[in-house]
């Protein structure tokens, strides 16, 4: 059993917990912040000043007020520092730097083979990285976190990869370890897909409390969003779609059912995963060896492309039936390379949710694309590390250290 401990919570009138209000919208001038916390006039301004002197802070545009003269509105500096942001796949990488509202300031991508070993890997994603802040003139001490995302399970508190089933090498494998030497600041890893539903819901469906982002591309996975967070489960397995028992679905005709990557045979991947519909094709005599291959291939019109990716969708909606009548979202947002061409795989995903699922889960029940589409991994990155600097205790740590 893992130990569990109390978290310290700051003080209501902290800097760090007014930070927070201010990036959070609820109150974002100083009567405002008055009006929320209870707290005086000079305990606010001083907090504020505190604030604004360390950079965190500056101001925005004056507002309207009910009475009195217009208010000075207070917002996050986005030039506080940068973050740096990878979203390391199976077959590519797509790196950004960004400042702190999340804008990037210069990007890159490369194909990667992520069996290539985290040592290998990574040492890609540092290059790439002192790449960026070499582009934008921007040094390794302005950078105040890094966000990582990875095509497997990770540990979140840690940032261990615990038990990937395509990452040969990386089990056990803590990412922060690697950059601590070369950044002074935090280093946060998750499964890529929680980072693609983070992305999405914060940016896109911020009020939708209950959503699942299904990513299906070389590999198939789920983001899931409770309650308005990330749900990670206890080792960071929540959400793997990719892996649930499809035999019965995928082999109705009989016949030895697909070995999956993870060495289980007749997982969902197997059937409808890019990887498994590259070797399908390459068996028929198709020039493709990537899932983005597929897709180009589907955007194309190829007839039998069109109805492989409208059978892995009816796959796909079989599986993920069962995910809506367990976990009952609103929404469900489909996304990865195959997703994105056309709507051939959206088709049969929607075909069997509806026809499938509880009609109780299904009454109000959204099927869509993915708006992010390829920045959905990176923009739940920005997400994680303004998260984890912006944070109240580590606000309120930051200007103890600087105090002293």
């Amino acid at each position: 059993m893992n130990d569990v401990t109390t978290p310290v919570l700051p003080a209501a009138d902290s800097s760090g917990a007014i930070l927070a209000l201010i990036r959070s919208g609820v109150a974002t001038t100083r009567a405002r912040i008055m009006q929320v916390t209870g707290l005086s006039r000079s305990t606010v301004g001083q907090r504020l000043e505190t604030l604004l002197a360390a950079g965190y802070l500056e101001h925005g545009q004056t507002t309207a007020s009910t009475g009195g003269r217009p208010q000075a509105s207070l917002r996050i500096n986005p030039a506080f520092g940068v973050m740096l942001l990878a979203d390391i796949g199976a077959e590519k990488m797509r790196l950004a730097l960004a400042d702190m509202h999340g804008n990037t300031l210069a990007s890159s991508a490369e194909l990667n083979d992520i069996a290539s070993g985290p040592q290998a890997t990574l040492t890609r994603v540092l290059q790439q990285f002192e790449s960026l802040l070499h582009m934008a003139q921007r040094t390794a001490a302005e950078v105040k976190g890094i966000g990582i995302g990875v095509p497997g399970p990770v540990e979140f508190a840690q940032g261990r990869v615990v038990r990937p089933p395509i990452m040969t090498g990386w089990d056990g494998y803590v990412v922060p370890d690697f950059f601590a030497p070369h950044f002074h600041c935090p280093v946060r890893v998750d499964k890529d897909v929680n980072l693609m539903a983070l992305g999405e819901h914060r940016a896109v469906w911020p009020d939708v409390a209950h959503m699942m982002y299904v990513t299906v591309g070389t590999g198939i996975g789920a983001g899931l969003i409770m309650d308005g967070h990330p749900q990670r489960g206890a080792q960071g397995g929540a959400g793997d779609l990719g892996h649930l028992f499809m035999g019965h679905a995928g082999s109705a005709g009989g016949g030895e059912l697909p070995v999956c990557r993870c060495g289980n045979a007749g997982c969902l991947e197997a059937y409808a995963a890019g990887w498994s519909l590259t070797r399908q094709l390459e068996g028929r005599g198709y020039p493709v060896h990537v899932a983005q291959d597929v897709a180009a291939l589907a955007r194309q019109g190829d007839a039998d492309v069109v109805a492989m990716l409208l059978q892995s969708g009816r796959l796909v909606g079989e599986a993920l039936a069962q995910a809506v009548s367990l976990l009952n979202p609103s929404l469900v947002v489909l996304g990865g390379v195959l997703a994105d061409s056309q709507d051939h795989l959206l088709a049969g995903v929607r075909e069997m949710v509806y026809r499938r699922s509880l009609p109780l889960a299904t009454r109000n029940l959204q099927i869509l694309g993915s708006e992010l589409a390829d920045d959905a991994a990176l923009v739940g990155c920005a997400h994680l590390v303004a998260d984890a600097v912006f944070a109240p205790q580590a606000v309120d740590a930051a200007l103890l250290g600087n105090a002293g």
